[in-house]
């Protein structure tokens, strides 16, 4: 039978990991470094024996645990190389030593960097996974190392291994002051959904589907984000006037957007595509901007009843901003992105 290990187990996307497979009747061991209803054993992804001990009777693992961006103005970067990448490693090494099936490793879209952002005056990026990464900051630097290293034990210790960039499925709101004063945050999210936004519970099924693929592929790198509408040949429009290229393709829900007092954002700066994911992993997201603006419609919130059942989780212990919640304490190694 399967054993699952989740780590990062505490945090948004591990604990949403390890709700799923209990609920399916799937062993899942829970490692992290807080305490939680979700958390089997309480310690760190860089210590070997928290690792030989959590790994025991596991065949497959799905790596969440993190420091992420919201971490960047609060933690050293050797933190982030000591958790994202040293981590990273010795969880490899010590999944290889176990005989693992296959690991599944939470990268995200950050790790795309500057190859996010346009020219000036050029169209909106068309990103898929022949875009080369162009680094922004620490925590995309050390998401791209730990990539990295997973594709070499992949290679060099046999260790199946697929890398899935996520892009935004966090439920706090947007960090940006100008956002946040000029759009409602659930038309923030539904407008997302249209280019760099995916719900937890597809994130979810991504990992599921990417560790029973991992050893048929060997290594495998996928962007994992909602179906996108848009084609390449809107890429320019896009750029300097998306209203019009969403009002074309959705006249319906345009109507709706007026009635209730919402506006699609003036431009994008890049689309995700996430064909090859659902391509080759056999992922099948159920929650694409049509979904969600039907729930929208019916009164609902535009997210899964497994992100609501989740909820927010906050990155730190004392408050600093829109990324934390009075309950959280700090936790170095959940999970969240872009």
């Amino acid at each position: 039978m399967e054993r699952y290990l989740v780590t990062g187990s505490a945090g948004h996307l591990g604990e949403a990991l390890v709700r799923t497979l209990r609920d399916r009747g799937v062993p899942a061991v829970g490692l992290d470094t807080l305490p939680s209803p979700h958390t089997d054993v309480v310690g760190s992804v860089t210590d070997p024996d928290v690792l030989h001990r959590a790994l025991d009777g596991v065949t497959r693992v799905l790596h969440t645990a993190t420091l992420h961006k919201p971490h960047v103005g609060s933690h050293r970067r050797r933190d982030f190389v000591d958790t994202n990448v040293s981590g990273t490693l010795a969880l490899l090494e010590a999944a290889a030593g176990a005989g693992v099936a296959g690991l599944v490793f939470t990268s995200s879209t950050s790790a795309f960097g500057r190859a996010l952002t346009p020219e000036p005056g050029g169209p909106a990026a068309w990103i898929d996974e022949d875009v080369s990464p162009v680094v922004r900051n620490i925590y995309g630097a050390t998401k791209v190392a730990a990539e990295d290293l997973c594709e070499l034990a992949a290679r060099e210790q046999g260790l199946p291994v697929v890398v899935l960039r996520t892009s935004r499925f966090f439920p706090e709101q947007d960090d940006r002051d100008t956002v946040r004063a000029a759009y409602d945050d659930t038309n923030v999210k539904v407008n997302e959904f249209l280019y760099r936004r995916v719900d937890l519970a597809d994130v979810v099924e991504a990992h599921l589907a990417a560790a029973d693929r991992a050893p048929a592929l060997g290594f495998g790198r996928y962007i994992v984000s909602a179906p996108t509408p848009f084609t390449r040949d809107d890429l320019a429009e896009l750029a300097v006037d998306a209203p019009a290229v969403f009002r074309r393709r959705f006249p319906d829900v345009a109507d709706d957007y007026a009635r209730w007092g919402w506006r699609m954002f003036p431009t994008l700066d890049r689309v995700y595509d996430s064909a090859r994911a659902r391509a080759e992993l056999g992922w099948q997201p159920r929650y694409d901007f049509r979904a969600v603006v039907d729930r929208v419609r019916a009164g609902d919130a535009p997210r899964s009843p497994l992100a609501g059942a989740v909820g927010a989780k906050g990155y730190h212990a004392v408050p600093a901003g829109v990324y934390t919640t009075q309950h959280r304490g700090q936790a170095p190694e959940e999970s969240r992105t872009d």
